[in-house]
């Protein structure tokens, strides 16, 4: 209280010794109340001034998509549009799914797919008793991508071991985009590769 009192009256000293007429004084504290009260509006109006968020658009990313080619036992063969990451057996199940008959041991159904590949479902071929036998042999240069490991055994230097070994590759690695990557099958080296790659295609 002493101290409200001491600056009360030191105000009031600091007014009356001011060399100010009166009517000068007067204009002094009208400006000064004037100051006070604008200044006193414009914090409670910034302090009730309601701040608005800008909207939040959301923005949509495409999944990346791939093309791929399903033919062979299938039951709708064509070209189909799937989501990046996907695996063969997404590709066969687009196409309506596999085929009486699919056979689909030599297919790897849970590699991932790339773009533009093409998955081939080979039909399984039984004699009149019911034991799978080997596809018919076309003539010309043997699809290393379709062909069965009988098919394979026929090449010059490639065994039963070498064609299982082959098949592996194929199920593990798909398809071979090159007659040279059969190369990178174990058992198949310079010198054998130049003996059978006049009688294989991709």
């Amino acid at each position: 209280m002493d101290q409200l009192n001491q600056a009360y009256e030191g105000i009031k000293n600091w007014w009356y010794e001011l060399h100010y007429s009166h009517i000068q004084k007067r204009a002094l504290l009208i400006l000064g109340t004037l100051v006070i009260i604008f200044s006193s509006l414009f914090v409670v109006r910034g302090n009730t001034h309601e701040v608005v968020a800008p909207p939040i658009i959301a923005v949509q990313i495409a999944a990346p998509e791939i093309f791929i080619d399903v033919t062979g036992a299938v039951n709708k063969p064509g070209v189909y549009t799937l989501a990046a990451n996907s695996r063969v057996i997404d590709a066969i199940k687009a196409a309506g799914d596999s085929a009486p008959g699919a056979d689909l041991s030599t297919i790897n159904l849970a590699r991932v797919l790339s773009d533009g590949e093409q998955i081939y479902v080979d039909a399984t071929v039984r004699n009149s008793s019911g034991a799978r036998v080997s596809k018919v042999v076309r003539s010309g240069p043997i699809n290393i991508n379709r062909a069965t490991a009988s098919q394979l055994d026929s090449l010059d230097g490639i065994g039963p071991v070498i064609a299982r070994r082959i098949l592996e590759y194929r199920k593990s690695n798909g398809p071979f985009l090159t007659i040279e990557d059969l190369q990178k099958v174990s058992g198949i080296g310079v010198a054998k590769f130049a003996t059978i790659k006049s009688k294989v295609r991709v």
